[in-house]
């Protein structure tokens, strides 16, 4: 701990940075909620079958050899479970996991501080890892392929390069859009994997699961019914399961909550049984209704709606582009029938 003077000339504790100190604050070692969610070990991870199947022949291959992970890069929408591997991947080699995130990376001592305070074999995720910076980015390569670090000390002609080993380590980068990431920085992950969504069974699964850790008692047909609004995603499953917890808790107290409470509590948040929320459906209806069924403009959708033109082509319309209730075409948006369908239904 270190003691920082004010401009008042009062004296105030400040935690050292974390790449000076890595040690957590007491604070910091508290378990959120959420982390009680969280699979241990990958028989404990429900889905991404696939997934499971790779990464579990090579922890046991690593393991085997007693060397560390090859670098796992992680792809996929938001939600699905990325981070939980990384510390599902850190449990099954009996290793720490250090999380961080590329914003957070700034500056070139804070990825520099990360590494050399590594440990054999630990395992290092970073999140978001399409946004690094392009000096961040040039410190990974060594570290990544040859366990060593490149630093250039002093400036103009008495700079010198100093080289620091590092010990082995494994990598597992984090991203929502693999595009962006630089084809250097691609190439050096042994293991690239898409997260893919969650089919009906596996999140019925992962619900029932989160009701039992959380204390919630569901019915099966409530179970279904939050598995088939969520997405395909698990955190925004365990995100309705809370919300219908709530409401459960302040409409009937306790006892098991069946299936006519959860449309309920998925009624006020305004989720219908597919999973649009109210600006998935806003959108759809203004085809519909206005529009004929497209096609429209996104300018012009968002305009109507009262909608950033970037939040509508990447928030609202992927999910509908996947359920085949929209599609893009040259001229505009477009409904499909299975929309109009829908629309009619709700109606």
């Amino acid at each position: 701990m270190a003691i920082v003077s004010s401009s008042s000339g009062r004296k105030s504790p400040r935690r050292e940075t974390a790449l000076v100190d890595p040690q957590p604050a007491p604070e910091e070692q508290v378990i959120r909620p959420d982390d009680s969610l969280r699979p241990k070990r990958l028989a404990e991870y429900i889905g991404q079958s696939e997934l499971k199947q790779v990464l579990g022949i090579a922890v046991e291959a690593a393991l085997g050899r007693g060397e560390a992970l090859d670098h796992v890069l992680l792809y996929g929408p938001p939600g699905l479970g990325k981070t939980t591997m990384a510390l599902v991947l850190a449990e099954e080699l009996g290793v720490k996991c250090r999380i961080t995130s590329a914003p957070a990376l700034e500056r070139p001592r804070d990825i520099v501080g990360l590494l050399v305070n590594l440990q054999p074999r630990d395992l290092l995720f970073i999140d978001e890892i399409h946004r690094l910076s392009r000096v961040a980015e040039e410190l990974l390569y060594p570290a990544m392929e040859d366990r060593r670090l490149d630093l250039t000390v002093g400036k103009g002609s008495t700079a010198r390069t100093r080289t620091l080993d590092l010990p082995p380590f494994t990598l597992v980068g984090a991203t929502t859009r693999a595009g962006s990431l630089s084809s250097p920085l691609r190439d050096r992950f042994g293991l690239i994997q898409r997260l893919e969504f969650y089919g009906q069974a596996d999140l019925e699964a992962i619900v029932a699961r989160t009701a039992e850790l959380v204390s919630v008692d569901l019915t099966a047909a409530a179970c279904a019914r939050i598995a088939a609004s969520c997405r395909g995603t698990p955190r925004i499953a365990n995100r309705l399961l809370r919300r219908v917890r709530d409401v459960a808790s302040v409409r009937q107290g306790k006892g098991t909550i069946d299936d006519s409470m959860v449309a309920e509590a998925l009624s006020l948040h305004r989720v219908d049984n597919r999973g649009l929320d109210a600006s998935d459906r806003r959108l759809l209806s203004m085809l519909v209704d206005q529009h004929g069924g497209g096609p429209v403009g996104l300018e012009t959708l968002a305009a109507a709606l009262g909608e950033d033109p970037v939040t509508l082509e990447t928030v609202v319309e992927p999910f509908l582009l996947q359920q085949g209730l929209l599609v893009r075409t040259p001229r505009g948006r477009m409904v499909t029938d299975a929309a109009r369908s829908h629309i009619a239904e709700a109606a």
